[in-house]
């Protein structure tokens, strides 16, 4: 029987099961389609990642027997649409069956299921082997409750798997080392050179441009920095364990100008495209730990561990459990356009200035980045959640929308209703202070609410607290913010808000 199988950009597992022997009636395809590059407008290194990595993955899948067909985005036969080059292939090569890997978006699972429902002969859709828990596992967890809470359901995914346990109890006595990875970076440590790699792709490039293709970014790529192969990727694992792990926790909040990366690891484009896998990833971390206890404390290791086998498998499942309509929550109801800046990184604020432009760079920014600048700023100025969805997908190397939407529209902007987040993450200047050095050489003064150079932050962070009491007031782990504004004299509330107010009619201009 002449068998079929679909290979997305972002299922290049090298070890699934199909990949382990060569079957002669199997041909694999992978495309590179227009359907793809347009959902949304990509950073021009997030498409060149992909496609490199796709690419590079079918050469060594056929370099090991496999038959593939692969569709560049230039290929005479190339439809542009999954659906439609499927069809063409099923009927030239006259195949009797038709399999594919599960998505991990919700739109693509969509149209596979509904392409099947349409064809004549049989098809079959697998899991890609990859994830921790199953699609619904998490829902069924959490079954019959209004909220998620990541902490047991983090404990129970280190049970399941016996990670950081010792006679059925957590390492260190504790389960959670939280509170001792939010400090500053002080300069005290020095920070890695950080390891980057020569990948050709000048191809793809021309490639992108001669389809006019609308990106992000900056479209002059000389060598590119990222991993597009398994190689690569193990390299950048073994890097971090050895050179970065050991003050990762402490500063995994921590946001400096001259260190982009500070102790990062930067695997999530290859764990979210599957060149490497969350166990594997996790297993490689505590196995240098458990070897150099002597310097690394195990706040440090914990730390990665909840990130991994934590937050990652919890978003994703927090995903599967709401989607489709966790894409139209607004709980908030914020209607406002995204600043012009987030596009042009040209703001007087230099917290945004920063992060911004380090995102249109390179693509990245860690998760504080996004969260307490990027995502904090967007919220406390009333951005449409469609809007930061829209930019946060696009920009970021490894966004894909299982992990992204439920970061950006749950825990940044709090339109879930606090589904994923017990409270809304947006700070004042106070915060960007304690934890980066952006306010150093700001045009804003940090300490300042209202005054044409009050910091920004400030007085938004007040606006936002005020318009938004009925739906926050009765909120546990915000009660403070509303007894200090009851207490806050009126006068100063109102030069407050005030301030807020002509901030958000100019806000391009800040």
């Amino acid at each position: 029987m002449k068998i079929l199988r679909l290979v997305l950009g972002d299922q290049l597992n090298h070890h699934h099961s199909w990949f382990q022997q060569v079957d002669s009636q199997v041909t694999y395809v992978m495309m590179e389609v227009l359907q793809e590059t347009n959902y949304v407008r990509h950073h021009i290194q997030k498409i060149v990642a992909f496609f490199a990595s796709m690419r590079y993955f079918v050469s060594e899948m056929q370099a090991k027997g496999h038959q593939f067909i692969y569709l560049t985005l230039d290929h005479v036969e190339n439809h542009q649409s999954i659906p439609e080059n499927l069809l063409n292939i099923i009927e030239k090569y006259s195949v009797e069956k038709f399999e594919y890997l599960l998505p991990d978006e919700y739109r693509l699972d969509v149209q596979l299921a509904d392409f099947c429902k349409k064809l004549s002969i049989p098809s079959q859709a697998y899991d890609t082997e990859h994830f921790l828990t199953t699609r619904y596992e998490m829902r069924n967890f959490f079954k019959g409750k209004k909220t998620y809470l990541l902490e047991s359901f983090y404990r129970s995914m280190r049970k399941k798997y016996h990670i950081l346990m010792e006679n059925g109890e957590p390492q260190g006595g504790r389960w959670n080392f939280d509170a001792e990875n939010r400090k500053k970076f002080d300069g005290k440590v020095n920070v890695p050179t950080p390891l980057t790699f020569k990948n050709e792709v000048k191809e793809i490039v021309k490639m992108i441009k001669k389809f006019n293709i609308n990106t992000i970014g900056r479209i002059e790529i000389d060598n590119f920095e990222w991993c597009i192969n398994r190689e690569q990727a193990l390299q950048l694992l073994d890097f971090f364990v050895k050179r970065c792990l050991k003050h990762f926790g402490t500063y995994q909040d921590a946001m400096e100008t001259n260190f982009p990366y500070l102790f990062h690891s930067r695997l999530s484009f290859v764990m979210n495209v599957k060149l490497l896998s969350p166990l594997e990833v996790v297993q490689a971390a505590i196995d240098y730990w458990e070897k150099n206890q002597h310097e690394i404390a195990i706040a440090q290791i914990e730390g990665f561990v909840r990130q991994i086998i934590g937050w990652r498998e919890y978003m994703r499942g927090a995903y599967w459990a709401n989607m489709p309509q966790y894409a139209t929550l607004n709980f908030f109801e914020h209607q406002n356009p995204l600043p012009e800046f987030y596009w042009t990184g040209q703001t007087k604020m230099n917290c945004l200035k920063h992060a911004i432009n380090q995102s249109l760079d390179k693509a990245y920014a860690h998760h504080i980045q996004r969260l307490m600048v990027t995502g904090s700023f967007a919220n406390l100025a009333g951005v449409h959640p469609d809007y930061v969805d829209e930019w946060y997908l696009g920009i970021y190397i490894d966004a894909i929308e299982w992990v992204e939407i439920t970061n950006t529209r749950g825990m940044s902007q709090f339109a879930d209703g606090g589904l994923v987040a017990t409270k809304p993450y947006v700070g004042s200047a106070n915060y960007m202070h304690k934890m980066t050095n952006y306010c150093t050489k700001c045009h804003y003064n940090k300490d300042l609410k209202y005054g044409d150079s009050a910091c920004p932050f400030n007085s938004l962070y007040w606006h936002f607290y005020h318009r938004h009491r009925e739906k926050l007031e009765k909120n546990p782990r915000i009660g403070m913010m509303y007894v200090t504004l009851n207490k806050m004299p009126q006068e100063e509330l109102t030069k407050i808000l005030q301030q807020a107010d002509r901030y958000l009619e100019k806000i391009n201009e800040l």
